[in-house]
């Protein structure tokens, strides 16, 4: 609770320095999109034949307003294809000056690289994890000045449940989310699966970035975060720092990072536990509570500025999770693609491929948790069209 009304008091007392600021014109705008997936699929149970499908992926509504010097963003998202929808972000903002802007509500929350570490529609593998664009509730500022850009941001919790296909009070995982957030479900402590009514409640984090030249970015982040246990009405305390670095020569587009995270959190009867479970769009899965990620990407990007086609931009992500159990197995994220920008018209072509990937695989759950040695590569064509507006 302390922490709770000092970070309050704090963010208020940025967002209370007001330096007049020049009126911006007033404005609503509702947007939205439209998306759909084409996808060929490659995994353990296709015995070697391929699985081929096409499905609504998305579709969702925007809106951003400008009034009295506050700002408004929300999206709410509908898949009907799982039966879920929710809220993506929600908040109000305010320009203090030039240099300062605050928020409140839900919002993504400041660590590592901003806004993406990823090129392709499937992100990198911290997304799975909730460390690559992840939100949370709560109140943040952010400062800029010349070549420093530093967000603070703190989190009461992670954002609003959603609606899922099983709903009913007892399904613990029932939560669907846009981001990866800790659920209370079970977990593993000394090999043995057990009880574990944990979530994520009161979390800090802290973001600088650094322009050391005109198209480099140097960047450091620091999350310090609370795991409660409703049984045992016990805080555990886990900190997660992020090095990045943002390249951007010409029409070259270079990303690299490097994460080290702790999930520290207890289980019902009080032990320290190895793998938690995570979930977003309702489904819950293991992954091993202490490790670091690398990963690194890269793209170009072609303008074409014709009729049916602006630009194409071919990438290349890699990222891997080493687990600090030294009997636990890497988990590892390649996605080669091209982006094909048409106006409003987004077409994403990537060919991921994956091992100890829990959304590459016929047996979701384990892949971020223990792992298997002999866990195969699989791969699965996706093709996402979407129509911005």
């Amino acid at each position: 609770m302390f922490f709770k009304r000092f970070s309050v008091v704090v963010l208020f007392v940025f967002a209370s320095y007001h330096i007049g600021v020049a009126q911006e014109k007033e404005y609503i705008k509702i947007g939205g999109a439209l998306r759909f997936n084409t996808i060929v699929e490659n995994y353990e149970e296709s015995n070697n034949d391929l699985d081929v499908g096409m499905k609504l992926d998305t579709w969702f509504l925007n809106a951003d307003a400008h009034y009295s010097g506050f700002d408004l963003s929300l999206q709410y998202r509908f898949y009907s294809d799982i039966k879920n929808n929710f809220l993506h972000h929600a908040y109000v903002g305010y320009k203090i000056n030039n240099q300062w802007y605050t928020k409140l509500g839900v919002f993504q929350r400041p660590f590592g690289i901003a806004d993406f570490a990823s090129h392709s529609w499937w992100f990198q593998i911290p997304y799975y994890m909730g460390l690559e664009d992840t939100y949370g509730t709560g109140i943040g500022t952010s400062y800029s000045h010349n070549k420093w850009k530093v967000d603070i941001a703190y989190f009461h919790q992670a954002p609003p449940k959603g609606s899922v296909a099983d709903d009913s009070a007892d399904n613990a995982v029932g939560n669907g989310r846009y981001s990866y957030a800790i659920v209370p479900t079970t977990g593993i402590a000394d090999g043995v699966r057990t009880d574990a009514s944990i979530r994520e409640l009161n979390q800090w984090n802290g973001r600088v970035r650094y322009s050391l030249l005109k198209d480099l970015e140097l960047g450091l982040s620091l999350q310090l975060g609370g795991i409660y246990n409703s049984v045992s009405d016990h805080y555990k305390w886990g900190l997660n720092w992020a090095l990045h670095a943002v390249y951007n020569p010409g029409r070259w587009n270079i990303k690299a990072e490097a994460i080290g995270y702790d999930f520290n959190a207890e289980s019902d009867n009080g032990k320290t536990l190895d793998v938690i479970q995570m979930a977003a769009y309702g489904s819950a899965y293991d992954v091993a509570s202490k490790g670091n990620v690398y990963l690194a990407g890269i793209a170009y990007t072609f303008p074409v500025n014709k009729r049916f086609i602006t630009s194409i931009q071919p990438y290349f992500d890699y990222s891997v999770v080493v687990k600090a159990k030294s009997e636990y197995h890497n988990s590892v994220h390649i996605v080669p693609g091209v982006l094909i920008k048409s106006g409003p018209i987004y077409t994403y072509i990537d060919y991921a491929i994956g091992k100890n990937q829990p959304w590459l695989t016929s047996y979701f759950g384990q892949g971020l948790g223990e792992g298997k040695s002999d866990a195969r590569w699989n791969g699965r064509l996706n093709i996402n069209i979407g129509y911005y507006f």
